[in-house]
C-alpha cells in the first residue's frame, strides 16, 4: 500500500558510469544515497560540483537507470517502483504523475514558447481550451512577452528558454516536481518571479526535489536540505542548521 505521507522514497541508490572516452575507467556517482520527500515538501540538494546532485535527479526521473537501489513513487492509489518500470510504463508517468525541469529547454523544431506550453498542459488531461488559458497564464507570470510566444524556442535568450521550461513544468504541476538548478540563467529580476512561482507550489501542495547552488535561495524556498558530497548524503536537516555548518564544504559563504 502506498504511504499516505510520502511521495517518493528512494533507498541506496548507486550509479556508476563508464568512461569510454579514457580506456574504460568507472566513475562513481551516487553511492547508497537514500532519502524521502514528503508530500507538499520542499527538499533542495546540496553539493559541490561533481557531488551527484544531476545524476541524482535523473535516476529518480529515470533518465539514468541505476546500478541498483529503489526508487519508490507513491501515487494516489499505490505504490510504484520506478527502476523496475519498462521506458513505456515511465513515459505514461511521467508528466502526469511526477515532471522534471532540467537546466536546458529541448523543445521540438520549429515550436515556439505557447505551443511548448500548450503540449505540456495536454499531457496532464486538460483539454485543448483549458490547455491554451493555463499556458498563456504561465507564460506571462513568468515574464514571456507575448511577441515571443510563437517564435521558435531556438532563437529565445538562455534566459527565456530556462523560464519557457519552467513554465512547462509548473503550467499544470503534477504531485512531484524534480527542478534542477531552475533559475542558474536568469537575471535578478526574473529570478525574483520565477522563485515567487515555485515558493507558491507549496501551497498547492506539490512536493518539489530540487538542486541549487544558491544556499540563500535554499534557505528561503526548502524545508529541508541534503547536502551530497563524493556521490553520498553527508549531511540532511532544516537550512538553518545545515548550511551554517557546511558553507565550508559547499564553496560559499552562507549569510
Amino acid at each position: 500500500m502506498s504511504d499516505p505521507t510520502e511521495i517518493l522514497t528512494v533507498s541506496n541508490l548507486r550509479k556508476t558510469f563508464t568512461m569510454h572516452a579514457v580506456g574504460g575507467r568507472r566513475v562513481s556517482s551516487l553511492q547508497g544515497v537514500s532519502f524521502s520527500v514528503g508530500v507538499g515538501e520542499h527538499v533542495a540538494i546540496a553539493g559541490s560540483s561533481g557531488a551527484g546532485k544531476s545524476s541524482l535527479l535523473r535516476c529518480v526521473y529515470r533518465n539514468y537507470l541505476p546500478d541498483s537501489g529503489s526508487v519508490v513513487l507513491h501515487t494516489a492509489t499505490e505504490r510504484i517502483e520506478l527502476t523496475e518500470l519498462s521506458d513505456r510504463a515511465m513515459a505514461r508517468l511521467r508528466g502526469r504523475e511526477f515532471g522534471y525541469v532540467s537546466q536546458f529547454l529541448s523543445a521540438p523544431p520549429r515550436t515556439g514558447p505557447l505551443q511548448h506550453v500548450v503540449t505540456a498542459a495536454l499531457r496532464r488531461g486538460h483539454s485543448r481550451e483549458e490547455s491554451r488559458s493555463l499556458a498563456e497564464t504561465a507564460l506571462r507570470r513568468l515574464g514571456i512577452d507575448e511577441l515571443l510566444w510563437d517564435i521558435d524556442c531556438s532563437v529565445l535568450s538562455g534566459g527565456e528558454r530556462q523560464r519557457v521550461n519552467l513554465a512547462a513544468g509548473i503550467v499544470s504541476p503534477p504531485r512531484l516536481l524534480l527542478l534542477d538548478e531552475p533559475v542558474s540563467a536568469l537575471d535578478p529580476a526574473n529570478r525574483e518571479r520565477a522563485l515567487e512561482v515555485i515558493d507558491e507550489l507549496a501551497h498547492r501542495n506539490v512536493a518539489v526535489l530540487a538542486v541549487y547552488h544558491d544556499m540563500h535561495i535554499i534557505r528561503r524556498l526548502a524545508q529541508r536540505v541534503l547536502v551530497l558530497s563524493d556521490g553520498s548524503i553527508a549531511d540532511e536537516g532544516r537550512p538553518e542548521d545545515v548550511l551554517a555548518a557546511r558553507h565550508a564544504a559547499l564553496g560559499e559563504v552562507v549569510a
